[in-house]
């Protein structure tokens, strides 16, 4: 019986079912494509670790004549390998790209430590001088490939030994010249590249060893790479170590799982819960939008087949007859949207996640995709299931027919017959076997609005942030590093300098940032606090404040969010912090950004007046770990411009680096446009189905009405109307609760990261959403309003 049934629904409703198909295909394929891919991303960055031989630490004494041997012969130290803190060019590369690797000094590196993911090509003949390997992006930003040959340039001994030489300023490499061959593409943990990152290429150790003197001069750095035996259980005691064996406990350590790796699993978690959210958005959508259209055909199947209940057709029967169509509908679509998801495993994962997968291309992740072809037809033979047992139970022909007030309203005004026909067919349920479920509709109207405005609303705030690093509070638009540990560098005194930078007509204010770390004295968790000093020149230094105000006295801080919330501090409380003499207490005046550095993000440090900061610094060896001079512009001045006119002054200024949290916007910037746009599709599919459905399910009405006198254009006309009340509905409801949920989610994500909250305003789709949805709606009433108006009169009549 089943068999039967379902030959005679492919042969009159395959179009419906082709239909519903298709719109559980791409619901599938987006929902799994989603969940797959942040699957994928999140535990990109292990999976890298896990193929590799990783440094667990990089030791960085920036001392020359240091001792490595004492370091390598420590218990903990499996393997080490060195690096000149040295620099060279590449010709056709502007040295700002920065894509010069730092060079090994022996064959450990590539070997023992950071042993990469050859992703093409090979590895370098260490013996050989002309012989590089590329990271992936340096092959995409600069349009090269395996087999091309670049030109490396070396400085001379006379520019290595010179404490000023730096090519960011223009200064050409005299050095020889090696003409390198590309021989493969790599990667690994500490050669990753980062967000923004163009790439890099790095050389063979035979390039120190022949050129030695191009690279190390007698006062050059040169630090190492260590692979600890115990891995991260193991710094601590080679840090005690490191300490007796050099009688220094200055020597900065790096912990790179924590600095680097840690930083990038957050980056990477952050996009996967981002690319998660879509997915549960996509998934709750699609049940609700494509969920009305398998129970609007569910029911009016049952509906056709309550005549057979005459004649002994039992409910179970009836409800397998009536969900049967749909289920074989789901399962072709879930297995096309499989594939689909799979083959969108191409483009997986997103963002910076991308960059640290050790093994991109196609991937197939059993787990999500078993599981969804499974759930997909499941939920859908539910809810056809459901939605047949509630139409062959509920006997909808008994009581009086639900009515409309609008289409009583029309009537009693005596509008057109079009508008009272329109207003009925979209308004009312009507009853018997020609009952069709109006609220699936228009909750599919409303759903679609909702979305893709909260979609556009939220995508606002997103551009707003990733636009914009005032809202992470970056508002300066140059610095310059002008003192490292308590020498200033600049030929004229920064006391000098700051003045005459600040009188530049460009030049709105000049913050003299000495920059110092202190920590925090009496808490659960000790925290370091990298604290910079608010000594404003040529106007206030504009800072982003949550809550409260500047420091204005000796005793008063204002405290990064993320330092402020590890310490439990509020505003109007009292902290205490110590650099190595005797603790300062402050109060806490408020909570606010301050400027990302070396050693802190835009979160997390304070900020003192100059007199606050020599008061808790005074008993500190030097006085300031970096000294900046951070700028900030007048609005429409040209940063490259006015960084080549202060530079001239003595200091070589730039524009900062990019945040990384301006990254991580980034790389999900174009997430609430896909979902409002997968938004719109499903909710255009659903309501179209919806008006075919109600014109073929009530074909008997407008038959009797067409014979009473009512004409084809009359007939197309009340299709029009019924689809643009739907339109209407769905625009004076969604379109208020879709502004308030867009605002909602992204106050949550501004609170989460955290940045300055402004209110997004979706302008341009505020202003087109009512005409976008009035002009689909219409569109999709032509084809249902073709049908209503060629319906053969006596055929309908004599059949029903």
């Amino acid at each position: 019986m089943i068999t039967m049934w379902l030959r005679l629904e492919l042969r009159r409703r395959w179009r419906p079912l082709l239909v519903l198909a298709l719109l559980v295909a791409f619901a599938t394929a987006t929902v799994l494509a989603a969940f797959a891919g942040a699957r994928r991303g999140v535990t990109a960055v292990d999976r890298l670790q896990a193929g590799t031989l990783p440094a667990t630490i990089a030791v960085l004494p920036n001392q020359p004549d240091f001792d490595w041997e004492k370091i390598r012969a420590l218990p903990e130290v499996e393997a080490l390998t060195l690096f000149p803190v040295s620099a060279f060019g590449v010709d056709g590369i502007p040295w700002s790209a920065h894509v010069d690797a730092f060079p090994p000094m022996d064959d450990g590196l590539l070997r023992t430590i950071e042993r990469p993911v050859i992703l093409e090509g090979r590895l370098p003949d260490q013996s050989r001088v002309d012989e590089v390997v590329a990271a992936p992006g340096f092959l995409a930003s600069f349009h090269r490939k395996v087999g091309d040959q670049l030109t490396l340039r070396l400085a001379t001994p006379k520019q290595i030994n010179r404490e000023d030489f730096d090519p960011a300023t223009g200064e050409a490499f005299g050095g020889p010249t090696i003409k390198a061959r590309i021989v493969g593409v790599i990667k690994s943990p500490w050669f990753a590249e980062d967000v923004g990152s163009p790439g890099g290429v790095l050389p063979s150790s035979a390039l120190v060893a022949r050129y030695r003197d191009n690279l190390i001069g007698p006062g050059s750095f040169i630090n190492a790479l260590v692979r600890l035996k115990g891995g991260a259980a193991d710094v601590e005691s080679f840090r005690d170590g490191l300490a007796a064996a050099t009688e220094r406990n200055d020597i900065d350590v790096w912990d790179i799982d924590a600095k680097l790796q840690e930083p990038r699993r957050q980056l990477n978690h952050f996009e996967a819960v981002s690319l998660t959210a879509f997915g549960l958005a996509a998934l709750a959508a699609a049940i609700v939008l494509v969920g009305q259209s398998v129970a609007r055909y569910a029911a009016a199947t049952a509906a056709d087949l309550q005549v057979l209940r005459a004649v002994g057709l039992a409910t179970r029967q009836g409800i397998v007859l009536a969900a049967a169509a749909p289920f074989l509908a789901s399962l072709a679509g879930a297995t096309l949207g499989v594939a689909g998801a799979a083959v969108a495993s191409l483009w997986m994962p997103i963002g910076a996640a991308s960059l640290y997968e050790p093994a991109p291309g196609f991937d197939v992740d059993s787990l999500v995709l078993v599981a969804g072809w499974v759930l997909v037809p499941v939920l859908v033979l539910a809810g056809a299931g459901g939605a047949a047992a509630f139409a062959l139970v509920v006997r909808h022909g008994e009581g009086s027919p639900r009515r409309s007030v609008v289409a009583l309203t029309a009537a009693r005004l005596g509008l057109p017959v079009p508008m009272v026909v329109g207003a009925r067919l979209a308004l009312e349920p009507g009853r018997g076997r020609s009952a069709v479920p109006v609220r699936p509709a228009l909750v599919g109207a409303v759903t679609g609005v909702l979305g893709v405005l909260a979609a556009f609303t939220f995508s606002a705030g997103v551009h707003d942030a990733a636009t914009n690093p005032e809202r992470f509070g970056q508002t300066h638009q140059l610095q310059a590093y002008v003192g490292f540990n308590g020498d200033d560098m600049t030929p004229t005194p920064v006391k000098e300098l700051l003045p005459k930078i600040a009188k530049d007509p460009q030049v709105a204010s000049v913050n003299d940032s000495r920059i110092a770390v202190a920590e925090s004295v009496g808490t659960a968790n000790p925290t370091s606090v990298t604290t910079y000093t608010y000594a404003p020149m040529g106007g206030p230094f504009p800072v982003v404040m949550l809550e409260g105000r500047l420091p204005a006295g000796a005793g008063e801080i204002v405290l990064a969010p993320g330092s402020a919330d590890r310490m439990g501090a509020e505003v109007g409380g009292r902290v205490r912090l110590a650099s190595g003499g005797a603790p300062v207490t402050m109060t806490v005046t408020g909570i606010g950004f301050v400027p990302a550095g070396s050693h802190n993000n835009y979160s997390d440090g304070a900020w003192t007046t100059s007199a606050g900061y020599d008061h808790l610094f005074e008993d500190a060896s030097t006085l300031f770990k970096f000294h900046l001079a951070h700028v900030a512009l007048r609005p429409g001045a040209a940063p490259e411009a006015v960084a080549a006119r202060l530079s001239s002054m003595g200091a070589g200024f730039a524009p900062p680096d990019p945040l990384p949290e301006l990254r991580k916007i980034r790389d999900v910037q174009a997430l609430p446009i896909v979902l409002a746009g997968f938004l719109a599709v499903l909710a255009v599919g659903a309501v179209g189905h919806a008006l075919a459905t109600a014109v073929r399910r009530r074909r008997h009405e407008v038959a009797v009405l067409r014979a009473l006198g009512m004409t084809r254009r009359q007939a197309r006309w009340a299709v029009v109307v019924q689809a643009t009340l739907l339109a209407l509905v769905g625009l004076a409801v969604g379109v208020p609760l879709g502004v308030a949920l867009g605002r909602t989610v992204w106050r949550l994500v501004a609170d989460f990261m955290p940045l300055d909250y402004l209110v997004p305003v979706a302008f341009w789709a505020l202003v087109l959403v009512g005409p976008v949805a009035l002009l689909l709606a219409n569109l999709l009433a032509a084809w249902p309003g073709r049908l209503a108006a060629r319906l053969r009169i006596g055929h309908v009549l004599r059949t029903e």
